[in-house]
């Protein structure tokens, strides 16, 4: 199922929302919702895992891409993308560049050059797809140099001063997507550098209302009477855009902090040009057809399962497997103009420039015959797709080297599926964002958390948030 992306840009306020229900049976979306704010992490998994066959409609559709935000806060950032294969839409006319013409260039790099005569930057990401949100973590030392003040992060609830005191986000910090590990790192590096913390989202559901009412909060917090603060934006698909168009008549929220300012924003935009069919995926998605979100099972798979033989004919007729196959990125890079040196963008009106991501992970799924991993959860029986790439989680989880992977057992989960192991910092609270966590669905399995050199709290639970064993964990460095 293909989703527009203007599906995902449709804001819930969810704040004041009734308790999570006992069942999923007859689930809205206002109850689905409500499981989401009021449930533990594994238990919203569990329960959409449950919820999603019994609806249908937008509310289904609401409801896997909340499935996906959870994928991602649990650490499973494959299955995240795999379970939401949102689509963006390109301009007909769009022509893709070619190397003869054109050259890749460090996106960083390149960012930081034009942003220092800058004073607004924004950068988006994809809410279910943390991947995106590697470029603001490596963008926030470099614009902090270059005399940034204020970072403003869409996902933020709580008010930036209690945030500076306290040094680290919790799960009541911000939206869901908040949760997501990689989320916290950027909020935990932006607080270690100085800036100052903004949170900005309105509270009206969505259209022009809500882009201006973000405007007009950035412009006030940050930009009005300050003429020496610096902001960077880190915002959701086409809040970014500095023209009419994503959002069809809506005027967008960089649109409209131009127009307050008078200041010329750098846009970034990494959510068109994105890797939305993984190539290790993409005869998964042939054959299984997202089996996880329909109930059914994986009856009629060839017998001999799913193999590395995928359909490159179809792969390659995405713009991003285009780009990647002419280009071959191997980090964050955009491309630049070999004769006049511009940046390419495909909506140059809207925004400055296209990031393009490397691929995530290169290692090839393969789901076999019939195979489904059986769940009990609430006493009611469900199933799940097995680990996307086989298990093997994306080694830009290393965050540019800062993290090394560290092996973790499902023994820590006794006979208890699924099973959230996460490290904590030692001198943070449980309720604080994880510094990295994963999923165990079955037992007899191994995987790896990544994390800094340090000290942590390594602790397992099951699906009620019951703890099932608890230890310390130091990381050394890599020598």
């Amino acid at each position: 199922m293909t989703f527009r992306l203007s599906a995902v840009l449709t804001f819930v306020w969810i704040a004041a929302m009734p308790p999570m229900p006992t069942h999923a049976s007859g689930v809205s979306t206002r109850q689905l919702l409500a499981a989401m704010r009021d449930s533990n992490e594994l238990g919203r998994y569990g329960y959409l895992l449950q919820a999603i066959p019994q609806m249908d409609g937008v509310s289904r559709g609401m409801a896997q891409q909340y499935f996906a935000f959870s994928e991602g806060e649990l650490g499973l950032y494959g299955e995240a993308v795999r379970d939401f294969p949102l689509k963006a839409h390109l301009p007909a006319n769009t022509v893709l560049p070619t190397p003869g013409q054109w050259q890749a260039a460090d996106a960083v790099d390149t960012i930081v050059d034009l942003a220092a005569h800058r004073r607004v930057v924004m950068v988006n990401e994809a809410h279910h797809d943390a991947h995106t949100r590697l470029l603001t973590l490596a963008l926030l030392p470099r614009l902090r140099a270059l005399g940034f003040t204020h970072l403003a992060i869409e996902a933020l609830v709580e008010d930036g001063d209690a945030l500076r005191q306290r040094g680290y986000p919790t799960d009541r910090s911000g939206t869901e997507y908040m949760r997501e590990p990689v989320y916290g790192e950027i909020v935990r590096e932006a607080l270690r550098l100085g800036y100052v913390l903004v949170p900005y989202e309105s509270t009206t559901p969505g259209g022009q209302e809500r882009e201006t009412q973000q405007a007009q909060a950035l412009y006030q917090k940050v930009l009005a009477g300050k003429p020496k603060a610096r902001l960077l934006v880190h915002a959701g698909y086409a809040h970014i855009d500095k023209a009419k168009g994503r959002l069809g008549d809506v005027l967008p929220m960089a649109m409209r902090l131009e127009a307050l300012s008078g200041l010329d924003v750098l846009s970034i935009d990494q959510t068109e040009i994105r890797e939305e069919e993984p190539f290790n995926e993409l005869e998964a998605y042939r054959v299984v057809n997202n089996a996880v979100r329909t109930g059914d099972s994986l009856r009629g798979v060839p017998q001999s399962g799913l193999t590395p033989h995928l359909d490159t004919r179809t792969a390659l007729r995405e713009p991003y497997h285009q780009l990647v196959a002419a280009f071959h990125p191997q980090h964050a890079i955009v491309l630049r103009h070999v004769g006049d040196g511009r940046l390419w963008s495909a909506r140059p009106r809207s925004y400055d420039m296209n990031v393009i991501l490397p691929p995530a992970n290169e290692r090839v799924s393969s789901y076999v015959r019939d195979r489904v991993i059986p769940l009990q959860i609430d006493g009611k029986a469900t199933i799940a797709l097995p680990p996307a790439a086989d298990g093997h989680r994306p080694d830009w989880l290393s965050l540019h080297g800062k993290r090394r992977a560290v092996p973790v057992s499902s023994r820590l989960c006794p006979s208890a599926f699924p099973c959230l192991v996460e490290a904590h910092y030692a001198d943070e609270p449980d309720e604080a964002v994880a510094a990295d966590r994963y999923v165990f669905l079955e037992g007899g399995s191994d995987n790896t958390l990544w994390l800094r050199p340090g000290r942590y709290r390594l602790r397992s639970t099951d699906v009620a948030g019951k703890v099932l064993a608890e230890r310390s964990l130091q990381v050394d460095a890599v020598r």
